[in-house]
């Protein structure tokens, strides 16, 4: 990364911080979707281009909508997925774009989150209801119009769903072992949404041997939630790979006092042990 792209990148990181900082529901969820993009590829990104593409989307699906017979849901749907074509990227599923809102607008591939996000705010541009529905390794949106019955629409497949189905995707992914509950459907805010975004990213660059990658992602969470014990013990381990050992034993440290009693606190231990020696080693 150059210095000018180095310079981009923080930049974006600082206007997210400042976004994440907004109290409540007052997140902006696109432009700090589209600000997790421009840390990922500085210069490269325009968001204010990109809201303004945003925008255009919600008033052609305004107009569909009122031309919709009374089915708000249904024309929206047809005009994101028939005639728009935004589609699950099942072809190329774990490639980093698919987690950045960019890429998803203009290519109209993405994965459940993104494409959610993309459909959540069309549908509240064209005056629907819409919010993020988290099920264990699947996102779904939850829309209606105003006075008819919310509906489930899952955005990777196109189409509206139900329970039954829900339950499906959730014994694909846990083999049965796993019973839908209405927890599982509860709306979940910006926050929510922008760090199961950036867990994708993380997920996926971690997979890949992209270290600082990985950790760029997890610092994004822990902006948005600074205490989260899981993101800081990831922190710890990326910043041991990376080799800076001095801040990996601090943040390991830190890890085992917000969860002293967690199941994997005795193998933090012993990673712990094996940072410092690697660390005395080095002196």
């Amino acid at each position: 990364m150059t210095p000018a792209d180095k310079l981009a990148a923080a930049g974006a990181r600082t206007l997210f911080a400042q976004e994440a900082a907004r109290p409540g529901e007052s997140v902006n969820l696109a432009r700090a979707a589209l600000l997790v993009a421009a840390e990922e590829e500085p210069r490269r990104v325009d968001v204010a281009r990109c809201l303004a593409r945003l925008d255009e989307l919600g008033e052609q699906a305004r107009s569909r909508v009122l031309r919709g017979g009374g089915d708000a849901v249904g024309a929206l749907n047809h005009f994101l997925f028939d005639e728009q074509g935004f589609a699950g990227n099942e072809s190329n599923y774990y490639d980093p774009r698919n987690s950045l809102l960019n890429h998803v607008l203009s290519g109209r591939r993405g994965i459940p989150i993104t494409l959610s996000i993309v459909y959540m705010e069309v549908a509240r541009r064209a005056g629907l209801g819409a919010e993020g529905v988290g099920l264990p390794g699947h996102f779904v949106v939850r829309a209606w119009a105003e006075g008819a019955r919310p509906v489930l629409v899952d955005a990777f497949y196109g189409r509206r769903i139900g329970r039954d189905e829900c339950q499906q995707r959730l014994d694909a992914l846990y083999g049965g072992q796993l019973r839908l509950t209405d927890e599982h459907l509860r709306a979940v805010g910006p926050r929510a949404i922008l760090a199961r975004v950036l867990g994708n990213l993380k997920a996926v660059y971690t997979q890949a041997q992209l270290y600082g990658r990985a950790l760029a992602a997890v610092e994004r969470i822990l902006v948005l939630s600074p205490d989260e014990p899981g993101e800081r013990r990831d922190r710890a381990m990326l910043l041991a790979q990376l080799g800076r050992l001095g801040e990996a034993v601090a943040e390991a440290q830190a890890y085992l006092s917000l969860a002293p009693q967690a199941p994997d606190a005795d193998a933090v231990r012993e990673q712990l042990k094996k940072i410092r020696l690697k660390a005395a080693l080095l002196n």
